[in-house]
């Protein structure tokens, strides 16, 4: 299993959204809005002025998925969250020991 984790733009959800959704073995996602700033020294000259208002909103994904889905779901969030500019968010992947779903463990439980 993986957890990945996104952070983007809020105006990319609607369509990551779709695309997700799409992929076949899609296990769900949870999202967060969240402000955040890059690193100003690993991309532009600024000043500490700037580096205390420039947060901006964002969105953050999180998803827990079999391993065999995890890349295409990388991918996805990839090739449809980014517009090639600074700001545009960040993904990482993390490997996880054990994950269990509620709703497939509760004995005597009916629906959802």
């Amino acid at each position: 299993m993986k957890e990945i984790k996104a952070i983007v733009r809020p105006a990319k959800l609607p369509v990551l959204r779709e695309k997700l959704r799409s992929l076949p073995g899609f296990p769900g996602m949870t999202i967060s809005k969240v402000e955040g700033c890059s690193a100003p020294s690993l991309h532009t000259p600024t000043n500490l002025k700037d580096e205390l208002t420039d947060y901006t909103p964002k969105i953050r994904i999180e998803i827990i998925a079999p391993d065999d889905v995890s890349d295409s779901i990388v991918d996805t969030i990839i090739h449809n969250a980014q517009i090639g500019q600074i700001g545009d968010g960040l993904v990482w992947v993390t490997d996880i020991d054990r994950a269990v779903f509620l709703y497939k463990t509760v004995p005597g439980a009916t629906g959802r």
